[in-house]
């Protein structure tokens, strides 16, 4: 997926989830933080990060905050990147083969799963989270408290003893991390269910991204620890 019209940037505060401070080329602006999590690792008053500019005059802010650099690579931290690459990827015959169909957002239950597809016979949920947070070489997820990712982790497992694949993608926005794992730390609930769908037929799958500045392509399969 790509974006347009980036422009580099240095972080400065983050007042509150939805926006913060940088210095553009123009002064200090304040632009809308396309992420509500905690990002506190990341989001360093000094980084580099990159900021999307838009032209609407219904905004209330010009810019989107897209990514950072960190540790010399650069880390998306756009949440509506994942859905959007995951897309993409699956569509364009990545993950399944020989994919029929391929849709976003359907309903199951009471919960609306990210991708469905079809392929000959095979009905497939897939639920797509986005990670950014790295410990070392791992990536963990999540960085806050997720009730919401625990309904959908339940739903998908009803759908996997109905007769459906289901997956669960973690798709990891950025390069270095050679393992996944649930942050068992932040919420030990959901990493406990996660173990548990697996059990009951959910498949764990985890892939990084080559992210540049103004885009983010899914790329290579790494392990999943649970």
């Amino acid at each position: 997926m790509k974006y347009n019209n980036i422009e580099k940037a240095v972080f400065i505060s983050r007042p509150n989830r939805f926006i913060a401070n940088v210095e553009t080329a123009l002064g200090e602006e304040v632009c809308h933080v396309k992420n509500t999590g905690r990002c506190k690792e990341l989001l360093i008053p000094g980084a580099a990060v990159y900021v999307e500019r838009n032209s609407s005059e219904k905004r209330k802010t010009a810019l989107d905050l897209i990514a950072v650099e960190k540790d010399g690579r650069i880390i998306n931290i756009d949440s509506q990147a994942p859905n959007k690459a995951a897309f993409e990827w699956i569509s364009s015959g990545g993950f399944f083969s020989g994919t029929d169909t391929v849709k976003r957002e359907v309903t199951y239950k009471a919960s609306r799963i990210d991708l469905y597809a079809e392929k000959d016979e095979e009905k497939i949920f897939v639920e797509v989270k986005g990670v950014t947070l790295f410990d070392g070489e791992k990536a963990l997820f999540p960085d806050a408290p997720t009730e919401r990712g625990i309904k959908h982790l339940e739903h998908l497992a009803d759908a996997a003893e109905n007769g459906y694949s289901a997956f669960v993608l973690f798709v990891i926005q950025g390069k270095g991390a050679e393992t996944f794992s649930p942050n068992y730390a932040t919420h030990r609930a959901f990493g406990e269910k996660l173990k548990e769908v697996a059990e009951r037929g959910v498949k764990i799958v985890a892939y990084d991204c080559i992210c540049t500045a103004d885009s983010m392509i899914i790329d290579k399969e790494i392990s999943v620890v649970l």
